[in-house]
C-alpha cells in the first residue's frame, strides 16, 4: 500500500514537473522572443540616437545657413528702404530740371520774339541793314529749334517723372512687406532657436532610451540565462522522479507479486472474504452472459466488439460497442448488488482486454455534466478505457484470480490507492478480459 501510495505521490509529481517544464519551454520561448524584441529596441534606439545627433548637426548647420540667408533679407530690406530717399532726391532733381526746361523754353520764346523785331527792323532799313536781316533769321531758327528741343525736354522729363514716382510708390509698398517680411523674420529666428531646443533634448532623451535599453536588454540576458539554466535542472529533476518511479513501480511490482504469491498459499488472510466476492461475482456475471449468448440476446461478435465509438462531446472520452447497453441492462444490477455486500468494495466492474469499462456501478455511471472533466473522472468512470500495469498484468496472466494493490486515476495527477482482486472472465474458448472487485484496506 505504501508503495502504490508513493508511486502515486510520485507520479503526481512528475504531472506537476512535466506541466511545469512545458510551461517553462513555453516561458523560454516567450523570453527568445523578447530578447528578439529588446534587440530590435536596442538597435532602434541606437539608430534613434544617431538619427538625433545627425537631426542636431543638421539643424546647426541649417541654422547658421538660415541665419546667414536672414541677414542677407534683412539687408536687402534696408537697402531697398534706404532706395526710398534716393528715389525721392532724383524725383527733386527731375523737378529742378522740369523747372530750368521750361526757362528754357520762355527763352526760346523771347528770342523768337527778338528775332521777328530784329528782321522788322532790318526790313525798314534797306540794304545798310540787310546782313543784320540775316542774323535776324538765324537767331529767330535758333530760337525755333531751341524751342523743340526744351519741348521735348520737356515730354521727357514729364515721362521720366512719371516713371520715377511710380517707382517710388513701388519701392514704398516693398518697404511695408520688407517691414512686415522682417517681423517674420524675426518669429522665424526664434523659432529656429525652439526647433534647435527641442532637438536637443530629443538627442539627450533618445540617449537615455538607449541607456534603458542596453539595461533592460542585459536584464534579458540574465533572466534567459537564468531561465535556461533553471530547465536544465527541471528537466534532470523529471529524469530523476522518472527514475524514482520506475524503481518504486518496479518494487510495486516485485511487492504485488508476493502479496498474490500469499493470496495463493491457501492461509486466511484479510484479502481472502473479497477473493471470494470476487469469485462469487464472475460466476454471476458468467452465469448472465452466457444465458444471455445460449437464448440468442447477446451474440459473441457484440460481447468481443472492440470497434470503440466515441461518444460526441464526452470529457473524458467516452465509447460504445454492441456490449455496451448489454452491460448497461444486464450486468449493471448484479454489480450493485455485488457492490453493496460489503463497506469496504469500492465498487465492482467489467474489464475487456484492452482496458474498456462497459458498465459500472449506478455510483460511478453517471450521466456527464459538462465542462467538468474531474467530476466526471469519478462519477462517470463507465465506458471509459483505463489500463495501468497492474490491470495488464493481471490481463495477461494465467492464475484462477490475482490481487494487487494500485493507484486508482481520478484525473490531473490525482490517484487512490485500492487493492483489487481481478478474476479472468472466458466465453466460447476466448478470455474477454475481468472481473474486477476493488475495496479499501
Amino acid at each position: 500500500m505504501q508503495c502504490s501510495e508513493t508511486a502515486g505521490f510520485l507520479g503526481e509529481v512528475d504531472h506537476r514537473i512535466q506541466a511545469d517544464s512545458a510551461r517553462l519551454d513555453r516561458l523560454q520561448a516567450n523570453m527568445t522572443r523578447l530578447a528578439k524584441s529588446q534587440g530590435e529596441s536596442v538597435a532602434a534606439a541606437q539608430e534613434l540616437s544617431q538619427t538625433a545627433r545627425r537631426a542636431r548637426q543638421i539643424v546647426a548647420d541649417g541654422h547658421d545657413v538660415i541665419g546667414l540667408s536672414l541677414n542677407e533679407v534683412t539687408a536687402l530690406v534696408d537697402h531697398v528702404t534706404g532706395m526710398e530717399g534716393q528715389l525721392r532726391r532724383f524725383l527733386a532733381v527731375i523737378e529742378a530740371v522740369g523747372d530750368v526746361s521750361g526757362q528754357l523754353s520762355a527763352i526760346a520764346r523771347q528770342t523768337r520774339l527778338l528775332g521777328v523785331n530784329a528782321a522788322i527792323e532790318a526790313a525798314r532799313g534797306g540794304e545798310a541793314t540787310q546782313g543784320f536781316a540775316v542774323v535776324a533769321d538765324e537767331i529767330r531758327r535758333l530760337a525755333e529749334q531751341a524751342g523743340e528741343s526744351s519741348a521735348s525736354v520737356a515730354v521727357k522729363l514729364d515721362q521720366l517723372d512719371q516713371d520715377a514716382r511710380t517707382l517710388i510708390q513701388g519701392v514704398e509698398d516693398n518697404i511695408l512687406r520688407g517691414r512686415g517680411a522682417g517681423a517674420h523674420i524675426d518669429q522665424l529666428r526664434l523659432r529656429l532657436a525652439d526647433m534647435a531646443s527641442l532637438v536637443t533634448q530629443f538627442g539627450e532623451r533618445s540617449g537615455t532610451i538607449v541607456d534603458c535599453t542596453d539595461a533592460a536588454s542585459r536584464e534579458v540576458d540574465a533572466l534567459t540565462q537564468g531561465l535556461g539554466e533553471f530547465s536544465l535542472s527541471a528537466r534532470e529533476s523529471t529524469a530523476r522522479v522518472g527514475a524514482a518511479r520506475t524503481q518504486l513501480e518496479a518494487l510495486e511490482q516485485m511487492a504485488n507479486a508476493m502479496l498474490n504469491t500469499a493470496a495463493h498459499g491457501g492461509q486466511a488472510t484479510r484479502n481472502s472474504r473479497y477473493i471470494a466476492l470476487a469469485q462469487q461475482g464472475a460466476d454471476a456475471v458468467r452465469l448472465a452472459i452466457g444465458s444471455a449468448l445460449d437464448r440468442g440476446t447477446l451474440s459473441l461478435e457484440a460481447l468481443f466488439d472492440t470497434d470503440y465509438r466515441r461518444i460526441e462531446g464526452s470529457d473524458p472520452a467516452q465509447y460504445l460497442t454492441g456490449f455496451t447497453a448489454f452491460a448497461d441492462a444486464s450486468l449493471r444490477p448484479l454489480l450493485d448488488r455485488h457492490s453493496a455486500q460489503d463497506d469496504a468494495v469500492v465498487g465492482c466492474c467489467l474489464i475487456d482486454m484492452n482496458g474498456y469499462l462497459p458498465t459500472h456501478i449506478s455510483a460511478r455511471s453517471q450521466p456527464q455534466r459538462p465542462g467538468e472533466g474531474l467530476w466526471n473522472m469519478e462519477h462517470a468512470r463507465n465506458r471509459q478505457i483505463f489500463m495501468d500495469a497492474q490491470t495488464r498484468r493481471a490481463l495477461d496472466g494465467a492464475d484462477d484470480f490475482f490481487v494487487c494493490t494500485y493507484r486508482q486515476d481520478l484525473g490531473e495527477g490525482r490517484y487512490r490507492a485500492l487493492r483489487s482482486v481481478f478474476v479472468p472472465l472466458v466465453f466460447g474458448g476466448r478470455r474477454w478480459g475481468l472481473y474486477e472487485v476493488g475495496y479499501l484496506i
